[in-house]
């Protein structure tokens, strides 16, 4: 932490930017840190804390427009890319939707708080057409009220991260060890969160032409659509599916008997959704279920007709 300090002496406000803007950008850097002890400084010889938050939400905002735009442009497609470059499990954009379809373009105001929700929460309003100015206005403000967070922690508890950076310097290279492998013991924790996630997608999956021979020679299976409400009447459902999203589907299971063969899907990276659905539906006693590979959007590309 004393190195940060001296950073932040030295650079001034460009570091607690350009440290937003990456970590921001979707890159594993905590900017925690850098904010705590631009807060504490700001009540010395620091900056003052007003022009501490500016730069932080500057770095924020310039980030998030990144996503914003990237949303616009591609569509869904940007969703799959965040999910990889995110150490966040892939379920993060099924929660993300929900919470988006309830709030719509207000969540911008309280997504940072919520882990794995930022980024999505930014790419979806691009995704769904989000008034530039409306975005700005509350991303920026939602960016504001996180970013302050630190910044008044730093100046409350100042003395005490004085304390800390003291420790440190007086530990000399095992003070730098010391916060190397706590970083370094924060990644690997969240790698293996995703590496479970990623195991329990390991599962049969049926491809869209698996489906449609299915349908077409009258073997229909029972087909879940568990996406959200909203995503259904946004883009049309598989003819035939019966609406199931984790909201719904205890009320929905009670009409099917447990040998019934159970196809779903959903429209999220990796199937993801979809996935954890079936483990749901294998501990309430089913065993013939099998995630859509591809999901809606594997159905849609391949020409295959959609019900609205």
């Amino acid at each position: 932490m004393r190195h940060i300090a001296l950073l932040i002496e030295q650079y001034g406000l460009l570091v607690v930017f350009v440290n937003v803007l990456i970590s921001q950008g979707g890159a594993p850097l905590p900017m925690w840190p850098v904010l705590l002890i631009a807060g504490a400084l700001s009540i010395g010889a620091g900056a003052p804390w007003p022009e501490v938050l500016t730069a932080a939400v500057a770095g924020a905002i310039l980030a998030d427009l990144a996503w914003y735009a990237a949303g616009a442009g591609y569509g869904r497609r940007v969703l799959g890319l965040l999910c990889k470059v995110s150490l966040s499990p892939d379920s993060c954009v099924r929660q993300t939707e929900t919470v988006f379809g309830r709030f719509g373009p207000v969540a911008l105001l309280f997504a940072k708080f919520v882990p794995g929700l930022g980024y999505v929460t930014v790419a979806l309003a691009g995704v769904t057409g989000v008034f530039l100015p409306v975005f700005l206005l509350l991303d920026a403000t939602g960016a504001a009220l996180y970013m302050a967070v630190p910044i008044l922690l730093g100046r409350i508890f100042h003395n005490a991260i004085d304390a800390v950076m003291t420790t440190l310097i007086e530990l000399g290279k095992y003070g730098v060890l010391v916060i190397a492998a706590a970083m370094a013991a924060w990644l690997l924790i969240r790698w293996i969160q995703r590496q479970l996630f990623i195991r329990r997608l390991r599962m049969d999956r049926i491809s869209v032409d698996e489906l449609a021979h299915l349908i077409d020679g009258g073997r229909r299976p029972v087909i879940f659509d568990v996406r959200s409400a909203e995503a259904r009447a946004q883009n049309g459902m598989i003819p035939g599916a019966i609406a199931a999203h984790p909201t719904e589907i205890q009320n929905v299971l009670s009409a099917y008997p447990r040998d019934v063969e159970i196809i779903i899907y959903c429209a999220c990276p990796n199937e993801a959704t979809a996935a954890i659905a079936a483990n749901h539906l294998k501990r309430a006693g089913y065993r013939k279920i099998r995630p859509l590979l591809g999901g809606i959007d594997a159905w849609a590309s391949a020409g295959r007709p959609l019900a609205t």
